[in-house]
């Protein structure tokens, strides 16, 4: 039986494969098929006795359950261990019930992995108020690896740094905008942000700060609609930036959200590919491999 391999959901084969080719270890995708009434069979075709499992968990309710189904397959083949890789995490900002009744879905998804799996290692999970992922997965080794050195290679990579200023789009961006701009040294200013809905914000920009004729490269870890970044090209645009980007990690926008975000004056946004997206411009596989082999011993 080999020692290490690694097994992939059908929407992540692509990555997966960059990620076996790094390791230079065999992969295998995971098969499903959905019956009529919306069960679905899970196939797996072999396992190691160190599997790892490939599944980025966007698209979460669609995902989870052929995923547990997965693990479970992999085991009766004969995997002692099986390793998570799911570079986007779901349902991790939900750390508390702000309203009574309400699901606490960090919590929930924790005890629902946990069984199946005996290790985690995801990228830049969006944990709020819980700022250690072992506190959300108490019961297994989890690894949470930065995407900030990625972003600031891509910087540095393009060569374009005369007059950039980093933005943060807001509070929660400070930290992480903060590193991004460090590795690139590259000076950087974080907005204020008050959300009112899911896509009605209000952005500032501190008065001291002057961005006028700057070339300005949004930071964040996650777009989802993107509506923090319009608003933020919006003002920005307002108050002379001449010219607006957009750099992520995690890029769960809709071709539609794009549109949007060009039209508030976002030339290009450009993600890592934990989420499979048009716009990938990082490749996250030499970060996991790195992980990856130190972690299993290779």
């Amino acid at each position: 039986m080999k020692n290490i391999s690694i097994a992939a959901m059908p929407n992540d084969i692509p990555s997966a494969r960059r990620l076996a080719m790094a390791m230079n270890i065999e992969f295998a995708p995971i098969e499903l098929r959905d019956f009529p009434d919306g069960e679905t069979l899970v196939r797996a075709s072999d396992a190691a006795r160190k599997t790892i499992l490939y599944c980025s968990l966007n698209d979460p309710n669609e995902k989870l359950a052929p995923l547990v189904l997965a693990a479970s397959a992999l085991r009766d083949l004969g995997a002692e261990e099986i390793i998570l890789v799911a570079p986007y995490l779901c349902y991790m900002r939900q750390d508390k019930a702000f309203h009574r009744g309400e699901a606490v879905s960090q919590r929930v998804i924790a005890k629902l992995l946990s069984p199946w799996i005996d290790q985690l290692v995801t990228v830049e999970p969006h944990l709020h108020r819980v700022k250690d992922l072992g506190s959300v997965f108490p019961d297994i080794k989890s690894i949470s690896l930065s995407g900030a050195l990625l972003l600031a290679e891509l910087i540095d990579r393009d060569g374009a740094k005369e007059n950039m200023l980093l933005v943060g789009p807001d509070q929660e961006a400070g930290a992480w905008t903060k590193a991004v701009a460090e590795r690139a040294q590259l000076p950087y200013v974080i907005l204020t942000k008050k959300r009112l809905g899911d896509r009605d914000v209000r952005i500032a920009l501190p008065k001291e700060v002057a961005v006028r004729g700057k070339h300005v490269c949004l930071i964040d870890d996650v777009v989802s609609t993107g509506a923090t970044l319009a608003f933020a090209a919006m003002l920005l645009r307002e108050q002379g930036a001449a010219m607006i980007e957009a750099l992520t990690v995690h890029a769960l926008c809709s071709s539609e959200d794009l549109k949007h975000l060009k039209a508030a004056g976002i030339t290009r946004l450009r993600s890592t590919d934990t989420v499979c997206h048009k716009t990938n411009a990082i490749s996250i596989a030499p970060m996991l491999a790195g992980a990856l082999v130190q972690e299993l011993g290779r």
